[in-house]
Formats: C-alpha cells, sequence, structure tokens
C-alpha cells in the first residue's frame, strides 16, 4: 500500500510541489500586471517602480528555462540528479532570492512614502499599501523552499502553510489599511476582514496540529469560502469602479478601488489548498507504512 501511494506520487499531476510551482510562476508573472496599474496612479514617479514590473517579466521566463532543464519539479538537494537538473535548481534559487531582495526593497520604500517621517495610524492607513511588496518576498521563499526542503516530507507542508498563513496575515493589514481608507463606508468592507482573519486561524490550528484529518479537512473548507469571498469582493470592486464619477474606463480603474486585490483571497485559498493537500498526502503515506509493518 505505501509503495502504491508513492508510486502516484511520482506523477507531476499527483504531486503537490508540481502545482506550487506553477503557482510561484504565475503569480511572478500576474504580479507584472497587478503592480504595473498600481504603480499607474503616479505615472511611475521613481524609476525604481518599474524594477518590480521587470523583474515580474523576466523571472517566469528564468523559471521557464529552468523548468525546461530540471522538468517541473526542482531537485530538493544541492548535488541532486543530472548537471541540468543542479543548473535549474541554482536558476530557481536565484530567481527565489532575487524575489525576496525586491519584496523587502519595496517594503522599505512604500514605508518610506510618508510613515518613516511621522509613524501614525493615519499615515500607515494613506500611504502606500506598505505590505503588498512582500507578496514577491512570499513567492521568493516559496521557490527557496521548493529547492531546500525533500515536499515529500511533512515539513515541506507545514511550511507552505505557513507560508499561505502569512499572505492571509498580509491580506488582513492590507483590507484593514484599505478599506479604513473610506470608513468602512459600506458594511459588506468588513467581510475581507473577518474572512482573513478566520483564514489565518484556520491554518494557524492546521500548523500546530498538523495530524488532525477532520482538522484538515475543515480547513480546505475555508479555503473554498475565501475564493467565494475573492470572486465576490472583485466583482464589488468591478461595480464600485464602472460607477465612479471619472473622465474614461482607465482612470477609473486606475484610481477607483484596487481591481485585483479581492482575488488575493482566492490566490492564497489555492496555495493553502495545495499545503493542505500536502498535509494528507502524508498522512496517507504514514498510515499506509503503518499498515504494512502492523503485526497484527
Amino acid at each position: 500500500m505505501a509503495s502504491e501511494v508513492r508510486a502516484r506520487a511520482n506523477n507531476w499531476w499527483a504531486d503537490p510541489l508540481s502545482f506550487v510551482e506553477l503557482f510561484a510562476v504565475g503569480n511572478i508573472a500576474f504580479l507584472a500586471v497587478d503592480i504595473g496599474l498600481a504603480h499607474a496612479v503616479n505615472a511611475f514617479a521613481r524609476p525604481a517602480e518599474w524594477v518590480p514590473v521587470a523583474f515580474s517579466l523576466a523571472a517566469p521566463a528564468v523559471l521557464a528555462a529552468a523548468m525546461a532543464m530540471g522538468g517541473l519539479r526542482p531537485a530538493s538537494r544541492s548535488g541532486e540528479g543530472s548537471a541540468a537538473r543542479r543548473v535549474a535548481r541554482r536558476l530557481g534559487l536565484l530567481v527565489g532570492w532575487g524575489a525576496v531582495a525586491v519584496g523587502i526593497a519595496g517594503l522599505l520604500l512604500h514605508l518610506e512614502s510618508a510613515f518613516f517621517e511621522e509613524q501614525t495610524i493615519k499615515n500607515l492607513v494613506y500611504t502606500a499599501p506598505f505590505a503588498a511588496p512582500l507578496a514577491y518576498a512570499g513567492i521568493g521563499l516559496l521557490l527557496i523552499l521548493d529547492r531546500m526542503v525533500d515536499a515529500r516530507s511533512v515539513e515541506w507542508a507545514r511550511w507552505v502553510v505557513l507560508l499561505a498563513l502569512g499572505g492571509f496575515a498580509g491580506n488582513f493589514v492590507l483590507t484593514l489599511a484599505d478599506h479604513a481608507q473610506n470608513g468602512f463606508f459600506r458594511p459588506s468592507e468588513w467581510v475581507g476582514v473577518i474572512a482573513s482573519a478566520w483564514a489565518v486561524s484556520s491554518l494557524c490550528a492546521v500548523l500546530v496540529v498538523y495530524d488532525n484529518r477532520p482538522l484538515v479537512g475543515l480547513a480546505l473548507a475555508v479555503m473554498a469560502a475565501e475564493v467565494a469571498v475573492g470572486l465576490l469582493g472583485f466583482y464589488l470592486h468591478v461595480e464600485a469602479d464602472l460607477s465612479a464619477p471619472a473622465a474614461s474606463l482607465w482612470e477609473r480603474f486606475v484610481y477607483g478601488a484596487p481591481l485585483f486585490a479581492p482575488l488575493l483571497f482566492a490566490d492564497l485559498a489555492v496555495l493553502g489548498a495545495l499545503a493542505l493537500w500536502a498535509i494528507a498526502r502524508t498522512q496517507r503515506v504514514a498510515t499506509a507504512e503503518a499498515g504494512a509493518v502492523d503485526p497484527t
């Protein structure tokens, strides 16, 4: 039984690692659109604002080349596999550390806009969204994790849970600060704040008690609810932008409610679901191995 579980995991479509890698590539590429729209608000006033856009355009190409050389699932140890896989692993680590650097630099630049001059709640709310650049750091850490820890282990699964949890914690701060700008004018604006807190608490529970199947199942249901929250929020943001008084449709989307922000709920829910899948897989392997050695 245990050998059958492992054999099935050798197929790329049955391995969460494959989809985590695709998740990372897709997210880096999409950030070029999201960041480009966000920085269009001030017409890229600083040259540094082009850096994340350029990184998001270049990084997927590098990762695609790495996948072509070493396969969809990267090597998790230095020296593992063929020379091509070793080069592919280094390319993935390069992109990962680069994403972390871009994220931290963006965090500091966003805070510098007003909050460093006077540390007040007002400056924290109305400055550039300080937590947003950490999306790069999160994706970078995910790429590094895939190349440093064996994806078949429960440790890898728990690290992915932690990264999804951190994403929802950041989303909680972003949603709270963004909706505070208009004083939570609509009661529905509290939904995102509550949903983020709900996701954080659910993933925290799984992180601590990861061998509890009903708890993992409950957390998976919460992730499904987060997808619904994200889609609902996207609809409400689009509706608000279309009804905003502006000269053109472009200005409505640039200066109105952030178009793609609610989709972060669905995006993080996908990562959380992949992490929970990995947790469940390690539980199945452990159960199969226990059954194989059970003398009764």
